[in-house]
C-alpha cells in the first residue's frame, strides 16, 4: 500500500543523498568546515582541509576557529562569527593560514549560514588553497612594481606614447632631458613638437609600424626652447587583434654632450692637422722670404740704383715683408714659434696697448676696461699677447660697423671639473680670464665652429687674411692656455682666454730703445746654413756689416772650418734643424775650447719637438726667419756684446 511503503522510499531517497555530499564532501578539491552556528564550535571538516593544514580530525572537532592554529588573529575570528550571525554571509579574497609545520598558506574563504530540519543553524566554510595563484599575482606585482622603478629611475629617456604622438608615461630622465621641470608637465606634451620637422615624426612612426621594432637610431630633437638634443632611440611597437599600432615605447639615450665632445675633438685635431701643415709651408716659404728680402735690401743699399728701380725694389721687399707677416701668424697658430715668456700682469699688457688701441678702433665704439686691481701673474710673451688683444678688437670693431661697445675684462678664477669637462684637455685649477666682449652682429654656430680656423674670414677677400684668430689660438695655446667664443646672431660676441696663473710675481715692464743705424762690428762669424741661397744672402749683409764671415751647409763642414781656422770665432749663428748634426749638438760641441764664443740660433719655426724637450731654453738667443737686415744686425751685436754669464 501505498500509505505504507511511502516513508520507506523517502528514507532510501534521504540516504542517497546523504551519500552523494558526503563524497562530495570527502573528494571536495577546497577545505570544508561545518561550525554550529550557535556555539562556534566545528562539527566535520573534509580531508582536503586535514591535508592542507596538517592538522588531524580530532584537533578540529569541538573546537572553535579563534582556537585552533592556523586562525591566527583570535579577535578578527570573534569579530566574523559575529558578523556572520547577522548578515548569514561572509568572504575574504586571500586569507594568511598557517600550517601546522610553519608554513604560509592563502586562501579564498566563503563562509554561509543554512538551516536544517528541526530549525539547527549551521556555518559552513568554503576554503580555497590560492597559494599558487596568490604568487603568481604578488610575482606579478612585484615584476610590474620592479618594472615601473626601472621604467622611472632609467637613465635613459623612456616614453609610452600613441602614434600621433599623445605622451601616455614617461620618466623623469624623459622630463629633464627636454626642459621639462616636472614629468606632469612632460605629459601634457605630444612627441610631434619635439621633431625640427613634422616630417621626421612621421618617418618614424611608419618605420615602426613597419619594422615593428627600431634599434640604436640616431636623430636630433628639439627641446621646446629649440636647443637640439641629440638621441640614440630604441622603440618598440604595440600593436591590438587586427594589427593596428596602438602605442610606441621609447626609449632615448642622451648624447648630445658626447657629440658635443667629439665635434670639440675633431676640431682640436683639424686644427692640428692645419697647424703641421702650415709649419712646414711656413718653414721653406721663410727661407725663400729671406733670399728675396735680403737681396732687396742689399739692392737698396746701392746709390747707384735709379729712382725708378729703387722704387720697384722697394714694392718687392714691401710684399716680401707683406708675405713674412703672413707666415708668422701660421707659425703662431702652428705653435711653432719661439715665444719669449714673462712673468707678467696682464693689466700692464692692456696698459701697454691703450694707445694703440684708440688709434686702431676709431670713433664711434666705446673701450671699456674692467680691470681685476688683485690680477694674479701669468707666464706669457707679453708682445704677443698685445697681438692677441688687438686682434680681438679688431674682429670687434669690424663686427660693429655702425658703433658699439668693447668691453675688456680681467679676473682671476678657479675652473673646476664641470667647466674644464666641457672643453677637450683643460685642467681644473687656479686661471686668469681675459675676456673681449662686443655689441656687434655676433656669429650663428656654424660661422662660430670655424673663427680660429686659419684663412677663415666673414671680412671678404679684400678685407681680411683670415690669419688673425687662428694666430690667437696659436700664441694662446702654446702658452699652455685655452680660448674659445661665445656668439649669438644679433647678440655679439665674446671672445674668453684662460691662462694659468704662475707662482712668481711679475717682472716690471722694460722698453728697450730702437737702434737709429744698423750695428756694425769686426768680429768673424761662423754662419752654419743648409739653404744655399739663404746662406749666400746673409754672409752678404753680414759683411755688408762689417764682419768676417765663415760659412758652413751643415754641421760636420762647420766643426772642420772652426778647427782650420786660425782666428777667434766669436759668434755662432746657426740654424736650428740642420743636417747630419742639428744647431744645438753643434754649438755644444764648438763650445767646447771655444768659451768665449756666443751662439745665436735661427730657424722658420723652432720644432716642436726640439722647444718640448727643453733643448731651446726660455730665453735662448733667437733670430725668426725671415729677418730683415736691421734685424739680424741688431741680433748679433746685442748677442756678440752680451756679458759671458747672460749667454
Amino acid at each position: 500500500m501505498p500509505e505504507e511503503t511511502e516513508p520507506g522510499i523517502s528514507e532510501e531517497l534521504l540516504r542517497a543523498s546523504e551519500l552523494r555530499y558526503r563524497r562530495l564532501f570527502e573528494t571536495a578539491k577546497d577545505g570544508i568546515l561545518i561550525l554550529d552556528a550557535k556555539t562556534g564550535e566545528i562539527t566535520d571538516v573534509n580531508p582536503f582541509l586535514l591535508n592542507l593544514l596538517g592538522l588531524t580530525y580530532d584537533e578540529f572537532i569541538g573546537a572553535r576557529l579563534w582556537e585552533l592554529g592556523p586562525f591566527k588573529d583570535i579577535k578578527e575570528c570573534k569579530l566574523a562569527f559575529v558578523e556572520l550571525q547577522e548578515k548569514e554571509y561572509i568572504r575574504y579574497e586571500s586569507l594568511p593560514l598557517e600550517t601546522k609545520d610553519g608554513r604560509s598558506v592563502a586562501v579564498e574563504f566563503v563562509s554561509n549560514v543554512y538551516g536544517l530540519s528541526g530549525g539547527t543553524r549551521v556555518i559552513q566554510c568554503n576554503i580555497r588553497d590560492i597559494t599558487k595563484r596568490k604568487q603568481a599575482e604578488d610575482a606579478l606585482h612585484q615584476s610590474e612594481e620592479e618594472y615601473r622603478l626601472f621604467f622611472q629611475s632609467n637613465l635613459a629617456g623612456n616614453y609610452v606614447s600613441t602614434p600621433d604622438g599623445r605622451v601616455l608615461a614617461c620618466n623623469s630622465a624623459f622630463a629633464g632631458m627636454f626642459g621639462f621641470t616636472s614629468i606632469e608637465e612632460a605629459l601634457k606634451q605630444n612627441l610631434a613638437s619635439l621633431y625640427p620637422d613634422p616630417r621626421d615624426r612621421e618617418e618614424f612612426v611608419d618605420a615602426v609600424r613597419n619594422r615593428r621594432q627600431l634599434e640604436h637610431t640616431e636623430r636630433e630633437l628639439r627641446r621646446p626652447d629649440g636647443r637640439p638634443v641629440h638621441v640614440i632611440e630604441s622603440a618598440i611597437g604595440k600593436f591590438d587583434k587586427q594589427g593596428e599600432l596602438n602605442e610606441i615605447l621609447g626609449y632615448l639615450i642622451d648624447e648630445t654632450e658626447r657629440r658635443k665632445t667629439e665635434q670639440q675633438l675633431r676640431q682640436a685635431q683639424k686644427m692640428e692637422a692645419v697647424g703641421q701643415l702650415a709649419a712646414g709651408i711656413s718653414h721653406d716659404f721663410n727661407n725663400l722670404l729671406g733670399v728675396i728680402n735680403g737681396y732687396s735690401e742689399i739692392l737698396l743699399g746701392n746709390r747707384e740704383i735709379a729712382d725708378a728701380t729703387r722704387s720697384r725694389i722697394q714694392q718687392i721687399l714691401k710684399a716680401g715683408q707683406r708675405a713674412a707677416s703672413l707666415t708668422h701668424q701660421l707659425l703662431a697658430f702652428s705653435c711653432k714659434q719661439v715665444l719669449q715668456p714673462k712673468i707678467l700682469s696682464l693689466n700692464l699688457v692692456l696698459g701697454d696697448v691703450d694707445q694703440t688701441l684708440l688709434s686702431l678702433i676709431g670713433e664711434g665704439i666705446e673701450v671699456r676696461t674692467v680691470l681685476d686691481p688683485n690680477l694674479e701673474a701669468v707666464k706669457a710673451d707679453p708682445t704677443q699677447m698685445e697681438q692677441v688683444i688687438l686682434n680681438f678688437c679688431i674682429n670687434a670693431r669690424d663686427a660693429m660697423p655702425e658703433g658699439g661697445k668693447i668691453t675688456i675684462e680681467t679676473a682671476n678664477v678657479e675652473v673646476d671639473e664641470l667647466l674644464a669637462g666641457q672643453h677637450p684637455s683643460m685642467k681644473p685649477g687656479r686661471y686668469v680670464r681675459l675676456a673681449v666682449s662686443d655689441t656687434g652682429t655676433g656669429m650663428d654656430k656654424e660661422t662660430l665652429s670655424h673663427v680660429f680656423e686659419p684663412f677663415f674670414t666673414t671680412k671678404g677677400p679684400e678685407k681680411g687674411t683670415g690669419l688673425g684668430l687662428a694666430t690667437v689660438y696659436g700664441i694662446v695655446k702654446q702658452s699652455g692656455g685655452y680660448v674659445w667664443a661665445y656668439s649669438e646672431p644679433g647678440q655679439g660676441t665674446t671672445f674668453s682666454v684662460y691662462l694659468p696663473t704662475a707662482t712668481e710675481e711679475a717682472e716690471p715692464g722694460k722698453q728697450e730703445a730702437e737702434p737709429r743705424e744698423i750695428m756694425r762690428g769686426s768680429e768673424t762669424i761662423l754662419l752654419v746654413e743648409d739653404a744655399d741661397l739663404l746662406r749666400e744672402v746673409t754672409r752678404e749683409l753680414l759683411e755688408g756689416s762689417g764682419y768676417t764671415v765663415l760659412e758652413a751647409a751643415d754641421g760636420e763642414r762647420a766643426i772642420e772650418i772652426a778647427d782650420r781656422y786660425d782666428g777667434n770665432i766669436g759668434l755662432l749663428l746657426t740654424d736650428v734643424v740642420l743636417p747630419k748634426i742639428g744647431g744645438p749638438s753643434l754649438a755644444k760641441s764648438l763650445l767646447q775650447g771655444r768659451s768665449g764664443m756666443r751662439v745665436l740660433y735661427m730657424s722658420g719655426y723652432a720644432n716642436g719637438a726640439i722647444v718640448d724637450s727643453g733643448v731651446l731654453k726660455p730665453g735662448t738667443a733667437f733670430l725668426q726667419k725671415p729677418f730683415a737686415a736691421k734685424e739680424l744686425a741688431k741680433k748679433v751685436r746685442k748677442q756678440l756684446d752680451a756679458p759671458q754669464d747672460d749667454v
